[in-house]
């Protein structure tokens, strides 16, 4: 995987994926226990961030250090790409400086584009359409809780048109999964990459569904995961438009014991389960509601394994940047 870049998971074999998955989980053993792994010694990388992030840009920066890499943060004040500068121009100004991009913002082509011209490794730290990076995480941590992703049956439940829902279904189709898209009929995937997903999983065995009932859907679901209605980006009016069409798949603990007992909530975060958030304060003032897409009972449960997913980030991030800037350790 040495000098790849890294943009979305439809770029990589299952068996590619395994191993960055294994190799996180090296490097994670490694960290609790220590011991150090600076395999990036001296090498720079750039965080461009047009979205901002705390898992992201934190992500990014520990593993950077643990790695022995300097990491520079450029936010969306601190770049001129797209604005007075082209991203090919930027791509290949901050490839003459730095061995690796991250780039955190809107659509696919600018990272892509980036990727194109940079001459250095690109990471897809999140675009409109797909978020590699946090699907990486959130497998670490069903392999850590189930012991395996082959079968696992993964429901996503809301609205499965954007980055969240697309590298789901992406990566569920690769590693042999069950997905279930559970959402109102229009907020279902594209036709088009749920055409390009049921050719790999054709390859893999893997098993995608689209299902508008939340009790038929999560039957028998090892994970249910969300992600918040309304994306960073989208305006504040689209807010009662989602309310209304996605409220009926909020995940409650009837909806969770309607799984089983082995059933994981998993959220990428933030998350809208209480009303300790301005967004949170301000929807409950306008539509009365005390959570959004996931109820405080549930985030609070036994079964939310959100903050292991949180900490994965971390430890799938250092490997995407060694396996691609140095290669796998063996």
């Amino acid at each position: 995987m040495k000098n790849r870049s890294f943009l979305k998971l439809l770029d990589y074999t299952p068996e590619e994926i395994t191993s960055l998955l294994d190799f996180a989980d090296s490097l994670k053993a490694k960290k609790k226990a220590g011991i150090p792994h600076r395999l990036c010694e001296g090498k720079n990388i750039a965080l461009v961030f047009e979205k901002t992030s705390t898992r992201t840009r934190c992500a990014f920066e520990v593993a950077a250090a643990d790695l022995g890499m300097h990491p520079v943060y450029l936010d969306p004040q601190g770049s001129q790409i797209g604005k007075k500068e082209s991203i090919a121009d930027t791509a290949r100004v901050l490839g003459r400086m730095f061995d690796g991009i991250e780039y955190r913002g809107f659509g696919q082509e600018i990272v892509e584009e980036l990727a194109a011209y940079a001459g250095v490794p690109v990471w897809n730290g999140l675009t409109n359409e797909y978020h590699p990076t946090q699907i990486l995480a959130d497998f670490m941590t069903i392999r850590e809780k189930f012991g395996t992703l082959s079968g696992i049956k993964l429901v996503y439940m809301g609205d499965a048109r954007y980055n969240m829902g697309n590298s789901l279904m992406v990566g569920c189709a690769k590693m042999g999964m069950h997905f279930v898209a559970c959402a109102p009929k229009a907020y279902f995937p594209n036709a088009d990459l749920v055409a390009a997903c049921q050719d790999v999983a054709k390859e893999t065995g893997a098993i995608l569904e689209f299902i508008e009932d939340p009790k038929v859907a999560t039957k028998g679901a090892h994970v249910i995961y969300t992600d918040v209605w309304v994306s960073m980006g989208e305006p504040a009016e689209v807010w009662k438009e989602r309310i209304e069409a996605l409220s009926p798949y909020a995940v409650t603990r009837e909806l969770m014991e309607n799984a089983g007992k082995q059933c994981r909530f998993m959220h990428c975060l933030p998350a809208f389960h209480d009303l300790k958030t301005v967004i949170g304060l301000d929807i409950y003032k306008k539509f009365g509601l005390t959570s959004m897409e996931v109820t405080d009972e549930v985030f609070e449960s036994d079964a939310s394994i959100v903050f292991d997913e949180a900490e994965n980030r971390m430890h799938t991030i250092k490997a995407v940047m060694a396996a691609t800037l140095v290669g796998i350790e063996e």
